[in-house]
């Protein structure tokens, strides 16, 4: 891909820009896009892939504009330089459109509108373009003195919309309540936007706006009247509070519920590409973020890695004792299938999880006869229509699973019980995976 300078016209909604074409610093690859992503994770997957590839050690520099870097090191004898700017997911787009960018990286979706735009070029929503690298978890903070510990998503939607303004009214001492938010181009503030405010809030205009993670977590840690949103990977000295949804129980993010996208406001992480066509370094870079060392990063980084460990789910009261008896001799890999929009096949990120789901009962000397796939509905009008739903739903995932060399998995549905969500979240529609405990 030519280098083009990074002086780019204002984008008017046409998908093709005006690009000043001035002598400029040249990189051999560039990734724009999400404050979320490239803060901290892209620049440690770029390193981590350049050291793969070069003998030498790799240094990070800003370029002297705020949330940069620049990382460098020495390829087949000759100096290269990739560039991380990390402004917002919307900026990443403008620059992948512009040609100016080899990887847009977001904290959301692409929307129907960008791909619409993008689409004589490529297919933004097909495999070869969507690359899920992590799963995050909106991370809802408040100071560590505060004593509220939970809250449904419509509380918090009526909070950062000012219709509740003391935390008084919430059972916590009578202090305003300051609001911390995201800025307009952010990721992040449109996954909070989407999943909290809706259609039914507005955000406050009271609210201090931020573009970066870290500093808005630093501001709420400070802050004993503050209440804030960030990813996952940015919560720091400030504390965590569990988020419900509809009737479903609160659940705080942890490595399980953030992994298999349980808790309500958890998120997928994007590298975007045009195609499969793309640099070879770029191609090389998400080889690396999607496998097995990329993923220990994202671990490492603070969000939530795709590589599947097995893990004992803790059961609360509304758990019924049919569950506990059927899953007694069983962990929960942190894995679910889900479906795309349509429910007919399984989305991006689950047919790439086949493949994980294969590699891990390889890595540990495990066979497909020790899983187990349960599936279930959201509700239905009928106990017996969510049944067949959730059966059918995990009956698609063994076929899959059988394609992948994953033959013969034991499977069953459990109806519309367990929501994970609201009457009518996608997210209840889902697959789990278990495996059978090792015998002592």
């Amino acid at each position: 891909m030519p280098r083009l300078t990074r002086n780019i016209a204002t984008l008017s909604g046409l998908f093709i820009a005006t690009i000043q074409a001035l002598p400029a610093q040249a990189y051999e690859l560039e990734i724009h896009g999400s404050n979320t992503v490239g803060a901290t994770l892209a620049p440690m997957l770029v390193t981590g892939y350049l050291k793969e590839r070069s003998e030498g050690r790799v240094s990070a520099k800003g370029t002297g504009q705020e949330n940069e870097q620049i990382l460098s090191t020495r390829l087949n004898n000759r100096p290269m330089e990739v560039l991380v700017a990390a402004h917002g997911s919307s900026t990443g787009f403008k620059a992948l459109a512009a040609g100016q960018a080899d990887i847009w990286a977001s904290s959301r979706p692409v929307k129907p509108s960008e791909a619409e735009q993008f689409r004589t070029r490529a297919d933004l929503t097909a495999l070869e373009s969507e690359h899920v690298i992590a799963i995050d978890g909106l991370a809802v903070l408040v100071h560590p003195s505060n004593p509220v510990s939970q809250m449904s998503i419509d509380t918090l939607g009526r909070i950062f919309s000012g219709q509740i303004r003391n935390w008084s009214e919430l059972g916590g001492p009578d202090l305003p309540i300051h609001l911390y938010a995201r800025d307009d181009r952010s990721g992040t503030w449109d996954t909070f936007k989407s999943l909290v405010l809706g259609k039914t809030y507005t955000l406050d205009g009271e609210a201090r706006r931020y573009e970066s993670n870290d500093q808005l977590s630093d501001d709420v840690s400070r802050d004993p009247s503050g209440i804030g949103f960030s990813g996952l990977a940015s919560v720091h000295n400030s504390k965590l509070l569990a988020i419900s949804e509809g009737n479903a129980p609160a659940l705080r993010p942890n490595q399980l519920t953030v992994a298999s996208e349980d808790y309500p406001l958890s998120r997928r992480l994007f590298m975007y590409t045009a195609g499969s066509e793309i640099p070879s370094l770029a191609a090389g870079l998400i080889e690396f973020a999607l496998g097995q060392d990329g993923q220990a990063l994202v671990a490492e980084s603070g969000f939530i890695s795709q590589n599947p460990i097995a893990v004992r789910p803790e059961f609360d009261d509304s758990t019924p004792d049919s569950f506990r008896r059927l899953t007694g001799n069983y962990q929960r890999l942190t894995v679910n299938f889900r479906f795309s929009e349509g429910r007919t096949k399984l989305d991006n990120k689950a047919r790439r999880d086949l493949q994980r789901v294969q590699q891990y009962l390889a890595r540990n000397d495990r066979s497909s006869g020790d899983l187990l796939l349960i599936g279930f509905a959201d509700t239905q009008s009928h106990e017996l229509r969510a049944q067949m739903i959730s059966e059918l739903r995990a009956l698609s995932v063994r076929k899959a699973l059988q394609e992948a060399d994953v033959p013969d998995v034991a499977y069953t549905g459990y109806g519309q019980y367990m929501p994970v969500g609201g009457s009518g979240s996608p997210r209840n529609g889902r697959v789990e995976v278990w495996i059978k405990s090792r015998q002592p």
